[in-house]
């Protein structure tokens, strides 16, 4: 089945915080406010299939940088992964960026998020080494960056 793709709204907040934290089998809704939704839904996306929200990409185009757009976050349900969800979602936001005029996306994680960095690199991101203090002390971070 192929997943529908609509613009994100910010009633799509409840579902999306309801179940991120056992998306990923760990505490992360702290790191998706609201505002998110609020302020970026034109840019991000959600996925439907058999009236079912299967996954969600939220992600802008850089009011700072007008090369770049970021995507903050994506996730997809665990009984929908490797269906190529989450690639459709990015492939996507990739036409919007382009759209936009903007020739490259950015994205973070954390270094240990092997999936994550696996990921990027599939879709051909760019993957820097870990950067410490990125976020503040204590924090560690790697960044993604593609060229469209």
């Amino acid at each position: 089945m192929d997943p529908a793709l609509r613009p994100a709204t910010s009633e799509d907040y409840g579902w999306i915080i309801a179940g991120v934290d056992e998306w990923w089998g760990r505490p992360v809704a702290a790191s998706l406010p609201r505002l998110y939704l609020d302020h970026f839904s034109a840019t991000s996306l959600v996925a439907e299939c058999d009236a079912s929200h299967v996954a969600f990409l939220i992600g802008f185009h850089s009011p700072s940088d007008c090369r770049a757009s970021y995507i903050h976050f994506a996730g997809v349900d665990p009984r929908w992964r490797r269906l190529a969800i989450g690639r459709l979602l990015y492939e996507r936001f990739f036409e919007a960026a382009r759209a936009a005029g903007r020739s490259e996306v950015r994205a973070i994680t954390s270094p240990l998020n092997a999936a994550s960095i696996g990921f990027h690199r599939a879709l051909g991101f760019e993957v820097s080494d870990p950067i410490d203090g990125y976020n503040g002390p204590g924090t560690s971070v790697v960044t993604f960056r593609r060229t469209l």
